[in-house]
C-alpha cells in the first residue's frame, strides 16, 4: 500500500519586507494573526489551512522573477464584487474584473510583493 497526501495544510508566502505583507492581509483582506507565529513568519487564522507570510528560505530568490509564478492561489469570500470594490477604493492594483467562474464570480488581485491572488464568492 503505498502513501499518499490529504492536501494542502500550510500555505506561507515568503516575502522580502515581512511587516508590510502582514499588514497587507490584515488591512486589505482582513485576515486575523495567530497568537502565535515562528521566528520570521506571521501566520493567520484562516481556514482550511493557515496562511502565512515569512522572510525567504535560505537560497530563495526573490529577485529572480515574479513571486509565486505558477501558482494559483484562491481564497473564498461571502461577496467577491464588495471584495473587489473594497481593494479598488484602497488602491489595490486590480489584475482580472470580476467574472463568471466554477466557483461563483471571481477576479485576481496583486497580493504583497506582487504575488497574484484570487478572491472568489460563494
Amino acid at each position: 500500500m503505498s502513501i499518499g497526501i490529504d492536501g494542502p495544510d500550510f500555505i506561507a508566502l515568503q516575502v522580502r519586507d515581512l511587516e508590510a505583507a502582514a499588514e497587507f492581509c490584515e488591512r486589505h483582506l482582513g485576515l486575523r494573526r495567530t497568537p502565535a507565529s515562528p521566528p520570521g513568519a506571521v501566520v493567520f487564522d484562516t481556514k482550511p489551512c493557515p496562511l502565512a507570510v515569512r522572510e525567504p528560505l535560505p537560497g530563495t530568490d526573490l529577485d529572480a522573477g515574479r513571486p509565486g509564478l505558477g501558482v494559483a492561489l484562491w481564497f473564498s469570500t461571502p461577496d467577491a464584487t464588495a471584495l473587489h470594490d473594497q481593494l479598488t477604493a484602497a488602491g489595490i492594483r486590480i489584475l482580472t474584473p470580476v467574472n463568471d467562474g466554477p466557483f461563483g464570480p471571481f477576479f485576481s488581485f496583486e497580493g504583497p510583493e506582487g504575488y497574484v491572488l484570487t478572491a472568489h464568492g460563494a
